[in-house]
């Protein structure tokens, strides 16, 4: 992955999703693994306030966040793998308290991401899951 090939939104985007994975993983402290990744970023890449506003709106809201995929998906929500849920709780956080950043932009975001970090089919789950997810955010709520 060559990082000039990334917007700096990207870029800071999949930071979150690291971050998001490392304390899904880890079940450290919120805080601990902001530090950890806010001292390891390369700051000429990545927009700090952005990763910080992503990162502790996603792991704040997490049990919202939560609530919105269970009804979109199949199976129970500890069957998604780490990264998958990771995408789909960043793109939900943006569609719920982002309003700037267009519906389409998101989702091709995520999806974007799956593709990056996910399996084979992980693009097609998550574009599954964002679409009715933010058809019931964005498009319900005019």
């Amino acid at each position: 992955m060559k990082i000039k090939e990334f917007s700096v939104r990207r870029y800071t985007r999949i930071s979150v999703i690291q971050a998001l994975y490392a304390w899904q993983i880890s079940k450290n402290k919120i805080v601990e693994i902001e530090m950890q990744f806010l001292m390891d970023l390369n700051h000429n890449f990545v927009d700090n306030i952005y990763f910080r506003e992503l990162y502790l709106g996603s792991t704040t809201h997490v049990k919202e966040l939560d609530k919105l995929i269970l009804p979109n998906i199949t199976r129970s929500l500890n069957m998604i793998g780490y990264v998958e849920h990771a995408i789909l709780r960043l793109a939900i956080f943006e569609l719920l308290y982002q309003k700037y950043v267009p519906y389409k932009v998101i989702i091709n975001e995520a999806v974007e991401l799956g593709k990056i970090f996910g399996t084979e089919k992980s693009y097609k789950f998550i574009n599954s899951v964002l679409d009715k997810v933010g058809m019931q955010i964005r498009l319900n709520k005019k």
